[in-house]
């Protein structure tokens, strides 16, 4: 058992060590392409071309005269802080960036930073983190970011401090976003804050319809899942970045809310925990869903959390990730603030979405009204029964030694 946890210990740390080699090429490769970028003078002569147009760009010229990032006031006052963002996900390949897909929550707000002038250095100088990464389609009205922006206070690290000359974040940024991003507070915070390590909670809602769910077992199963966990059998499982999958859930709740339409009833899970892995609220979810429809039964839960028993994860279908809201993160003395007149925006800025968003149902209501009643489904529903194949009996994912065993291959094989 030693001999098998030191091998597998020294694979992560030979992966870790590639990786680290690898970021360090990229880097490379970015300081060799901003140099390029910046001696580029295709602009210029574009602009000389054009008809009356007779200078360059300034901001063109500026960059290569001093060698700064257009967008980055380097030489400004600046002070780190933390931003409460809200977004609408479903035209988003997720919140982070890192990835080759656009758009993304994280590339639309650094695009309006730097249109707003308000980076006083590359992402990575400015000591940037986000609390959370929201998968595609995902929404949140409480994801967190921090990072170094510009001041117009000369001497943040004084004493008391009147936050009212200092820029409004909140009304500067707003007026630059798309429609569906929305800065909802800012903050000054210390600087050893980080949003995603200094994160005391985060909570998650998920919204779904009724039907015919069997709301009371499915809160009997939901209970199960407070308290400390390995939720290896309720996520992706990513063995290369992740080797504990103990999670902490202190509350899974399943209520009411206050929106029906004609035949049904909108409800919503909220989820509190200190940490979640990969997908794993979306995986909770779909297995409440089948414990819902009376094709599991609430022990499940218990026998997926044994690991003992069920080592290997049962291949099933995530619940869908539209519904789902990272709705607020904790932190120790962060107080979010928030300008009247932007305060005002943002209220005026919703209402008028939230009556569209309504008209647009309404119309999808009167659409229904005109459809012929349809047949009872009850048939429909014995035979899904009669098909379905339990979870515990369905074909297994790898395990984690064998991904991890997986690893160690991909690992040799590159070096």
């Amino acid at each position: 058992m030693a001999a098998a946890e030191a091998e597998t210990a020294a694979a992560l740390r030979a992966e870790v060590a590639a990786l680290r080699m690898r970021v360090q090429e990229l880097e490379t490769e970015n300081q060799r392409l901003a140099k390029v970028a910046s001696s580029c003078t295709c602009g210029i002569k574009r602009n000389r071309n054009v008809k009356g147009s007779g200078l360059a760009d300034d901001s063109s010229k500026r960059a290569k005269r001093t060698g700064q990032q257009v967008g980055i006031l380097s030489h400004c006052s600046k002070r780190l802080v933390a931003l409460k963002v809200m977004y609408f996900g479903q035209r988003f390949y997720g919140f982070s960036s890192e990835g080759n897909t656009e758009p993304t929550v994280e590339s639309e707000i650094f695009k309006a930073l730097e249109r707003a002038k308000l980076l006083v250095a590359s992402r990575k100088e400015s000591c940037y983190s986000r609390c959370g990464r929201t998968d595609k389609g995902v929404s949140a009205s409480g994801q967190v970011i921090s990072l170094y922006l510009r001041s117009n206070i000369k001497d943040v690290g004084g004493g008391t401090l009147d936050e009212r000359s200092e820029i409004d974040y909140v009304k500067v940024l707003n007026r630059i976003l798309p429609q569906d991003i929305r800065v909802l507070g800012w903050c000054p915070v210390a600087a050893d804050f980080h949003a995603r390590f200094t994160c005391l909670g985060r909570e998650y809602k998920y919204l779904f319809w009724k039907q015919d769910l069997d709301i009371s077992e499915m809160q009997k199963a939901a209970s199960k899942f407070v308290g400390e966990h390995d939720f290896r059998n309720f996520c992706k499982m990513d063995a290369a970045n992740v080797s504990n999958y103990r999670r902490r859930i202190t509350e899974f709740t399943i209520s009411a809310c206050d929106i029906r339409s004609s035949n049904d009833e909108l409800c919503s899970m909220t989820i509190k925990g200190t940490a979640f892995l990969w997908h794993q609220v979306r995986c909770m979810v779909a297995v409440l869903f089948l414990i819902g429809q009376g094709l599991e039964s609430p022990s499940v839960v218990d026998s997926l959390l044994d690991i003992t028993k069920t080592p290997r994860k049962p291949q099933y279908k995530m619940a869908s990730e539209l519904p789902l809201i990272l709705r607020s993160c904790q932190f120790d003395k962060a107080d979010f603030m928030c300008s009247s007149d932007a305060s005002r925006s943002l209220t005026e800025h919703l209402n008028d979405e939230y009556h569209q968003y309504m008209l647009q149902a309404e119309i999808f209501h009167e659409a229904l009204s005109c459809l012929p009643l349809p047949e009872s489904n009850s048939l429909e529903t014995l035979h899904k029964k009669r098909n379905y194949i339990p979870l515990l009996s369905r074909q297994t994912e790898p395990s984690y030694e064998e991904r991890i065993a997986k690893v160690k291959t991909k690992l040799t094989d590159n070096l």
